[in-house]
């Protein structure tokens, strides 16, 4: 009898299945400390009990982005292990901040199917739920992501394509309870700048650049308990490369945002994202943003602040996305689109 488990491969997948990934995961503070120390994290809210508990929360909760990667982990055994690329996300909520010492748990369902017309690979959308030990969602998204297959003359499945919304009402954003920002410290924050300081269509060019290195990238997916292939085989890609994990990106791009967007203090969901092309060892990361919208909440003191945020490789200056051809540029590494939460 077989005992291993080889993962899932495009013609496993049937649209309505649950799928209930292994292994929850405990909190402690190692996961903050080993986050700020991969990633140049520095905003105030996750840094400091003292400044969480002026805020109104009971204390500093695990960055949002680093409490999406354990739950983001889980899924991968089931979803992604035989991943071509992971190709985006929409309808992000984060619906409960995360502490130390919670315990997080992850399923999925399916929610799409679409052979490639190669017919070597598909395309698989999941709807994916993290918990927490009161069984409480904490964070809620969707992705797709392609897929090879293991048998290339199996009947491609009936299509079906998930409608998705391509952004979130602010209204339908959730505020964390007790979140106060009228009595907001802006000399420890970092920055004077508020939501009422940005105008939509201001681009922010944030300047710094951090080099890829790839142990700081095997730490980093093997703490997320990340297993796809990609990011640790180097026989599981033609170029004999291993791919960055897209979620060091979208971190090592939010951590630059600090500069600024340091008020930028909260994420409160994420209305789209594309990896739009690989980050691989060497590669020097820089990031600006985009504000596309604002708007204000029922927290004292609490704006909204919708952000585009784009990481390319190389230099970031000229901030354009596409080429005279529509397509994404070839340095451009991310495009992800999120609500933030920031002093009005």
């Amino acid at each position: 009898m077989v005992k291993t488990n080889a993962g899932r491969f495009f013609e496993d997948y049937t649209v309505g299945e649950t799928i209930h990934h292994a292994v929850p995961r405990t909190i402690s503070g190692g996961e903050r400390a080993l986050y700020h120390a991969l990633y140049p994290a520095r905003h105030a809210l996750y840094s400091s009990d003292e400044f969480a508990r002026a805020s109104g929360l009971p204390a500093a909760p695990l960055d949002d982005l680093a409490a999406f990667h354990v739950v983001f982990g889980k899924t991968v055994p089931d979803v992604s292990l035989n991943a071509l690329a992971n190709l985006g996300y929409a309808e992000g909520h984060f619906l409960k901040p995360v502490y130390a010492g919670d315990t997080l748990r992850t399923t999925s369902e399916v929610i799409g199917l679409k052979q490639n017309s190669n017919g070597k690979s598909g395309v698989v959308w999941v709807h994916s739920k993290g918990f927490n030990q009161r069984d409480e969602v904490v964070i809620d998204y969707k992705r797709w992501v392609m897929v090879r297959k293991r048998d290339l003359d199996a009947a491609a499945p009936e299509t079906v394509l998930p409608e998705l919304s391509s952004v979130i009402d602010a209204a339908d954003l959730t505020i964390p309870d007790g979140l106060d920002f009228s009595a907001y410290d802006y000399a420890l924050a970092g920055e004077p700048h508020r939501a009422a300081d940005y105008e939509v269509g201001e681009k922010i060019n944030h300047v710094d650049g951090v080099t890829i290195e790839e142990a700081e990238h095997m730490i980093a997916t093997r703490l997320w308990q990340n297993t796809a292939k990609v990011h640790f085989d180097t026989s599981a890609r033609p170029d004999g490369t291993r791919l960055i994990y897209g979620g060091h990106v979208i971190s090592m791009a939010r951590a630059l945002s600090f500069n600024g967007l340091a008020n930028a203090q909260m994420i409160a969901g994420i209305n789209a994202g594309a990896h739009a092309n690989p980050c691989l060892s060497g590669d020097t990361i820089r990031a600006w943003s985009e504000v596309l919208d604002k708007s204000e909440t029922s927290a004292k003191g609490v704006s909204a602040i919708r952000l585009r945020l784009v990481a390319t490789k190389g230099d970031s200056a000229d901030m354009e996305l596409r080429g005279t051809d529509g397509k994404y540029r070839p340095d451009v590494l991310l495009d992800l689109d999120y609500w933030a939460l920031m002093p009005s």
